[in-house]
């Protein structure tokens, strides 16, 4: 099979060179490396708005999703001087120059290197340490998926009201929902993770039929997990606009709250998306306008542990043990007299908080 030619893309002022433009990246229809690069560039303003100004792990795929991914920290070499970095450090104390997206050539010449997905951290090159935005994971468990991610959405929706966050809800573009909420960068990574957990401890209490916090899966059963994990330093998923992995190229596409109910994960592909951009324009166009604190949060955070015993929870197994973290040991592994109460935490029902 005769190979074609690299090509040159005009991305604004910039010429990014893609070689093997004819790779198949996407086994169902076909789509290759170029179709990729083009619908970087049709959800432009999309993804430079989720990822600018943020440390960025790339997920590559140099034979296409079907191959092997390489999870890309560190900025590949060879990178052109106009390729922006930010310098971060990982749980381990380790640090990298991440990818550090200002324009959109910067996405294509990072789909130039096998670059599927787009995973940002929470925080930006201003203030690494100091996160702007909480997410919210909705992690659908076995025997769950996305009708029920859109129950607890709902949830989570009308929580945020009560409290005056504005959540900005998107598709993960695999199984479950992502809900954003732009905060003041006044918290290190612990703070805002705690108030998360707080949250997500909150919308179960609301929900305990539908929602669990257990970290431990044994523990989850058929429930939605709300992964507060997620926002503990150099934990990412996949930005807003960002392709996924998957034969029919799935996107992690932003939606309003009024089509929530409705939507359905295959609606959003790499195939779908250019119209949808180029009629609605993005979505979440006004996110970084509706900046909020997180103190109620912590508030509810102080109140959870002082009241009703609920302390901390585990952290991901690749980071250092955390002053007042629970034993990271499943329960079924763990003598029962030695488990903590404040792990599993009293049954809390609404009524009881006042």
């Amino acid at each position: 099979m005769a190979v074609t030619p690299a090509i040159e893309l005009q991305v604004g002022s910039r010429s990014v060179r893609i070689s093997h433009p004819e790779r198949v990246y996407f086994d169902a229809r076909g789509e290759t490396k170029l179709d990729l690069a083009n619908y970087y560039i049709a959800v432009g303003d999309g993804i430079v708005r989720a990822l600018r100004e943020r440390p960025c792990m790339m997920h590559r795929f140099p034979d296409g999703t079907s191959g092997e991914r390489i999870y890309q920290k560190r900025l590949p070499k060879g990178a052109p001087d106009w390729v922006e970095t930010v310098e971060v450090r990982f749980p381990s104390g380790r640090g990298a120059d991440e990818l550090c997206v200002t324009e959109l050539a910067s996405v294509i010449w990072a789909v130039q290197m096998s670059c599927v997905e787009f995973h940002p951290w929470h925080s930006r090159r201003a203030d690494t340490e100091k996160p702007d935005e909480l997410r919210i994971d909705l992690d659908p468990q076995p025997g769950t998926g996305l009708v029920e991610a859109k129950v607890v959405a709902e949830v989570v929706h009308e929580l945020l009201d009560e409290i005056g966050a504005v959540g900005w809800p998107k598709t993960s573009g695999s199984k479950g929902i992502h809900i954003y909420v732009r905060i003041e960068p006044s918290y290190g990574f612990r703070e805002v993770r705690r108030a998360a957990l707080a949250f997500a401890r909150e919308v179960e209490r609301r929900a305990p039929s539908l929602v669990t916090t257990a970290w431990w899966k044994e523990d989850r059963g058929s429930q939605i997990f709300i992964d507060y994990n997620q926002n503990a330093r150099d934990r990412t998923i996949a930005a807003a606009y960002s392709v996924r992995a998957s034969p029919i190229g799935l996107v992690s596409a932003p939606v309003t709250w009024d089509e929530l109910p409705d939507v359905e994960m295959a609606d959003f592909t790499i195939q779908t998306m250019p119209e949808r951009f180029a009629r609605l324009g993005d979505v979440h166009a006004g996110i970084d306008d509706a900046v909020w604190s997180i103190d109620p949060l912590l508030a509810w955070a102080d109140r959870d542990e002082h009241d009703f015993g609920l302390g901390d929870a585990p952290y991901p197994p690749n980071f250092p043990k955390q002053e007042g973290e629970p034993p990271r040991v499943q329960r079924s592994r763990m003598n029962p007299a030695n488990w903590p109460k404040d792990e599993s935490g009293p049954t809390v029902q609404p009524q009881d908080l006042g």
